[in-house]
């Protein structure tokens, strides 16, 4: 029996779908102004795990993720939106900039081997739907205009602050300034903000060219792909407050339902106890430690704590997690080897004595997915498999494959097709990892020539490809 950590009630619940077995659940995604972070592999890692989870437990799950490029201002609503901040620096386009960082984050999402989700939409795709919801907001009293901008006036819906616990008397303790112009109440928040004609990104309105306030795009897109009342909600703990806050009251107060079953926030990535940030000087981005550290090693790194636990990040956690990923690679790899070198049986496989390692990994991984203990059941299992790898027959061996892989490739999302880089650490294994991963990314920039001359002379040495939906493995032809 799944229970997961409900934000909302602050309690570990029983998960009960809203229509069973389908489950429809809804990620903040990134604002792609800059480069991806190992604050983002934390996250969408996390938000991954119980994806696959879910469906591995039988669930139909539809997997939404927003992109922001555009209404995401610097400083709350006092500020400059951040991807037109980027695009003056490095005078390109919006769209530019929206484009350029959404394939980063993506490529490093695929490095990891995160499921892309069934649906990633873009605020700027979903402009008329917000428009209609600030009217419908507008004409049932929740929101008002000033001077071209629309505020959502929460002191109209009674609910404000349940998801994070905090009051609006609370609220206004901490603010030393006065309201924006146009705002009746300090905490009221913007829907639509008005924009001149030197503002790149704006759309015409009745109340007329402005842009969409971040918090809208969640509540249409959830509406939109999911229903009005959807089943999971997730996102970083930072964006409890103000950003899920807010989209519960336009949600709720436009639609009259209740907007989530069960919120979902994981924790932060500090550096010496300091959260990570640009600012402290302590920002690592994945293009940079996928430099140091192979993209499995930052997933194990990841899944060795808690989601909803704050991870530490240092050279030596990473190299530690290295070293546990390979233990798990190099059993995987001497267990693949060992049954292609028995003769071929029969396909009817009979149970194995494997079953007490799939019920505790169930069992770490019902209680509020538990990684970290699901992993220990892992080590378990390798120990167990190198123990009678030589002495059991290869039906049980088969069966222990099966396990081992359901278990560390479909639900924890690893990928040992580059065993070797693991177990033996071969220059060989290396290079031919680079030339994939260059061939990749010729693909995505349409260099299709170029890819398959990659391809091609790989060939030429005995080297095979082989692209699938989960990456692309190789092999030496025989």
């Amino acid at each position: 029996m799944l229970k997961l950590y409900n934000s909302l009630t602050r309690m570990k619940e029983v998960f009960e779908p809203l229509g069973p077995p389908f489950v429809g659940m809804y990620v903040c995604g990134p604002t792609v102004y800059d480069e991806p972070h190992l604050g983002h592999a934390k996250s969408y890692i996390s938000f991954d795990i119980i994806v696959r989870f879910l469906r591995a437990a039988g669930y139909r799950v539809r997997y939404v993720q927003n992109i922001t490029d555009v209404g995401h201002l610097l400083d709350n609503e006092a500020g400059e939106d951040r991807i037109l901040k980027k695009a003056r620096l490095e005078r390109l386009e919006p769209v530019e900039v929206a484009q350029k960082y959404e394939n980063s984050y993506f490529r490093s999402m695929d490095r990891l081997n995160n499921l892309r989700p069934d649906i990633s939409c873009r605020a700027t795709g979903h402009i008329p739907e917000m428009l209609e919801m600030v009217q419908a907001l507008i004409e049932k009293g929740y929101a008002y205009e000033e001077d071209g901008n629309v505020y959502f006036d929460v002191r109209k819906f009674a609910g404000y602050g349940k998801l994070s616990g905090r009051t609006l008397d609370e609220l206004r303790e901490g603010v030393r300034n006065e309201p924006a112009e146009g705002k009746r109440y300090f905490a009221d928040f913007a829907l639509w903000k008005k924009a001149d004609a030197a503002h790149l990104m704006r759309w015409r309105s009745v109340w007329g060219m402005g842009f969409p306030g971040w918090h809208l795009e969640c509540s249409v897109m959830a509406a939109k792909y999911l229903g009005e009342s959807i089943d999971i909600h997730g996102g970083g703990l930072d964006n409890q407050f103000p950003h899920h806050e807010c989209e519960i009251a336009q949600s709720e107060a436009a639609s009259g339902k209740p907007f989530v079953k069960y919120w979902i926030h994981n924790n932060m990535v500090t550096v010496e106890g300091q959260k990570m940030s640009k600012s402290l000087g302590n920002f690592v981005t994945l293009g940079t430690l996928f430099e140091r550290f192979t993209p499995m090693t930052v997933r194990f790194f990841v899944l060795q704590g808690h989601y909803r636990s704050p991870q530490d990040f240092s050279d030596q956690a990473l190299e530690a997690a290295g070293k546990g990923f390979g233990k798990l690679a190099r059993t995987i790899s001497d267990l693949r080897e060992k049954i292609s070198r028995v003769p071929a049986e029969g396909k009817d496989v009979p149970e194995g004595p494997w079953g007490e390692y799939r019920e505790r990994f169930f069992a770490f991984m019902e209680d509020d997915f538990n990684t970290a203990g699901a992993i220990t059941v892992l080590f378990d299992l390798a120990k167990r498999i190198h123990s009678v790898l030589d002495t059991v027959p290869k039906t049980d061996l088969i069966q222990a494959e099966r396990l081992f892989s359901f278990l560390s490739e479909d639900i924890l999302g690893f990928r040992f097709q580059d065993v070797e880089r693991y177990s033996s650490g071969s220059l060989e294994s290396d290079l031919i990892a680079l030339c994939i991963e260059l061939r990749r990314e010729c693909r995505e920039q349409k260099l299709w020539t170029l890819a398959d001359r990659i391809r091609e002379g790989l060939m030429t040495m005995g080297i095979s490809l082989e692209d699938g939906k989960d990456g692309t493995r190789w092999r030496k032809k025989t």
